[in-house]
């Protein structure tokens, strides 16, 4: 399906019925890399509608020449969720950039959000990084990649099993392969205002998942804004970097759950009328 605004026109698929939960993929990747990490999560979990975006400039999307700045992608965003879902309220659930993203959904609309998941979430600066390792490797069947396939996946994976070079292959390559690279190179990497400073703490269950070997983004800057989120719980998990999901997925599967489970529980008591929690 597609929305459009002028003459920007975004792609995104809608699986499942029930509250919305938005999906905002990384860069630069497109809604394939979202879906292969959270559609096994509702494999036997009724009651939400999944919604997963292209983002400028990914997957389907259009890349216009007008769009430069964090702020205008993430009004893009905005407006898809307005026209999309209406009024209704909903939860978020962002991968890398796409964690960037929602932090600033939660600026700008955490009066609508009943939960946020940061998945390996990108954040405003980074400060400390670890550097590369590889936890464990066997033997891969490199057969049909391209060079600069090869050195990404091992050049970010701090497990190398064929099982999850598999999955790259089925949600990360396709996604990378459709990027339009000259526009992403020109468009600004950071908002105009400060997204770690919310006007006050987000009541809803918040879930940050870091990976403790992720090279990409690390895992003690997004600490930093942890008290933003007093209903959050801050996961590291070990043998995991910035394909946590994929390098860790028994663990992964239980702690969404667990969020999904507190995002119900807090959405059922709003619906109830009763008072929410501010901090």
């Amino acid at each position: 399906m597609r929305e459009r605004f002028g003459n920007l026109s975004l792609y995104f698929d809608q699986v499942g019925s029930g509250k919305p939960i938005i999906m905002l993929h990384g860069w630069p990747l497109d809604h394939v890399s979202m879906k292969g990490a959270m559609e096994p999560i509702f494999v036997n979990r009724e009651g939400w509608k999944r919604i997963y975006v292209d983002l400028p400039g990914m997957g389907q999307s259009d890349a216009p020449d007008w769009l430069k700045t964090q702020d205008q992608v993430l009004d893009v965003v905005v407006e898809f969720i307005n026209q999309v879902i209406s009024n209704q309220r909903f939860c978020v659930a962002g991968l890398s950039y796409g964690g960037l993203l929602a932090q600033g959904l939660v600026h700008r609309l955490a009066h609508q959000i009943d939960g946020v998941m940061f998945l390996v979430p990108s954040m405003a600066t980074k400060k400390e990084l670890p550097s590369h390792i590889v936890m464990y490797e066997e033997s891969l069947n490199l057969d049909g990649l391209e060079e600069d396939q090869i050195n990404a996946f091992k050049g970010m994976a701090v497990v190398q099993t064929q099982a999850h070079l598999d999955a790259w292959k089925e949600h990360i390559f396709p996604g990378t392969a459709r990027a339009n690279y000259a526009f992403l190179d020109g468009l600004q990497r950071a908002y105009s205002f400060d997204i770690e400073r919310l006007p006050q703490p987000f009541p809803a269950p918040t879930l940050f998942l870091l990976g403790r070997q992720d090279s990409a983004v690390g895992y003690r800057d997004a600490w930093r804004i942890i008290e933003n989120y007093p209903h959050a719980s801050f996961v590291v998990l070990d043998r995991a970097g910035h394909c946590l999901q994929m390098e860790q997925p028994r663990l992964y599967e239980a702690l969404v759950h667990e969020w999904l489970d507190r995002v119900e529980e807090y959405a059922a008591k709003s619906a109830d009328g009763k008072m929410r929690e501010t901090g």
